[in-house]
């Protein structure tokens, strides 16, 4: 039977709606004093972040988690973790009424931010290996390309530390920007080119890859601990497509499984 890791506290509070004063030009208002700089420039960022449409009520988060349980097994961690992170606060405004449909969104430089499904089996498999079920956690995570910052917020909620690379400048920042005060101390970001992991907190327990290619980087294996699971879309024979691989390594054997198919972003070298 699957252990179930303790999953950490909420660090996503629900975004209460605010109502803008409905005052005419008419009506007579009260001037209020200057607000310090730094509240003002926390208040202007809070400004963009979208709110309402029931996009900030737990019960949406909720339907969502349930559509997934009814399609698949999914690890009551990471449904747990899907149940706490609000989506929506990681998509562009525009797409913010989209976000907890099953569908994968464009967050900019040609790339996106997977289906909730998608994420939600990949991140399920991690908890089947070896190492995740006798310790009931992730332990330490790596994470290839993390894109707008959603997944690295999940597995911050799964694991004991996460250091998530991603070789785009552009969305390096936007995912600070996206999880914000919401970084607990656990988790980290580089910027830097994924394909090469990152050896200084070497070896990982978990691996997860949100960009595919037609190989594996040498450098996720010899990075995988031993007892840890690896997780990544992979092209599969020529002209059928991306699925996802799994490996597990024990000692110097990594055991590997092909499974269903996925469509990832390719997997590229360097940064930009």
């Amino acid at each position: 039977m699957t252990a179930k890791p303790a999953v950490r506290g909420a660090r996503f509070p629900a975004v209460l709606e605010q109502s803008a004063p409905g005052a005419t030009a008419k009506s007579k208002t009260t001037l209020r004093p200057q607000a310090p700089l730094h509240q003002a420039a926390r208040d202007a960022g809070q400004q963009h972040r979208p709110t309402g449409l029931g996009l900030d009520s737990a019960a949406v988060r909720l339907a969502l988690v349930q559509r997934l349980r009814a399609e698949f097994l999914c690890h009551e961690a990471v449904c747990q973790a899907m149940r706490v992170v609000p989506r929506h606060q990681f998509v562009d405004s525009g797409l913010a009424t989209q976000a907890y449909e099953d569908t994968s969104l464009p967050i900019g430089l040609g790339q996106t931010i997977s289906k909730p499904s998608v994420v939600a089996r990949m991140l399920s498999i991690l908890h089947e290996g070896s190492r995740a079920r006798a310790s009931g956690t992730l332990g330490r995570v790596l994470e290839i390309g993390t894109g707008c910052g959603y997944q690295t917020a999940l597995l911050g909620q799964m694991a004991q530390r996460v250091l998530s690379i991603e070789r785009l400048k552009p969305l390096h920042d936007k995912a600070r920007a996206n999880l914000g005060e919401h970084r607990a101390g656990h988790i980290r970001l580089v910027y830097g080119d994924g394909r090469l992991g990152h050896p200084p907190n070497a070896p990982y327990d978990s691996i997860i890859a949100a960009a595919g290619g037609s190989d594996l980087p040498a450098a996720w294996l010899e990075q995988l601990a031993d007892g840890g699971r690896l997780v990544a879309p992979m092209e599969g024979r020529a002209g059928s497509g991306q699925v996802l691989l799994v490996v597990d390594r024990q000692g110097d054997d990594f055991r590997r499984s092909l499974h269903e198919a996925v469509h990832f972003v390719p997997l590229k070298s360097g940064i930009e």
